[in-house]
């Protein structure tokens, strides 16, 4: 039992790292997208874009997985 927890503990840890490193290459892609596309020098304008990119990329993601788990979950229901 504690083994385990010690394992499953260790897979979310490791899994959250690589999701991190994951988040901050899209960041980097995500702010280079947008400098590219504003001018040099508006600040501002390029940060609400990233804001609001990054608010909607991740509300549309959290959904359409979402619905992955829904349906999968359904699916092992259907199984049993």
């Amino acid at each position: 039992m504690f083994k385990r927890h010690v394992v499953r503990t260790l897979v979310t840890m490791i899994s959250t790292a690589f999701g991190l490193v994951a988040a901050l290459a899209w960041n980097e892609t995500v702010k280079d997208l947008v400098n590219r596309f504003i001018q040099p020098g508006s600040t501002t304008i390029s940060l609400l874009i990233y804001a609001i990119s990054v608010t909607i990329l991740a509300v549309i993601i959290t959904y359409w997985l979402g619905t992955i788990e829904e349906r999968s979950s359904k699916e092992q229901k259907k199984n049993k």
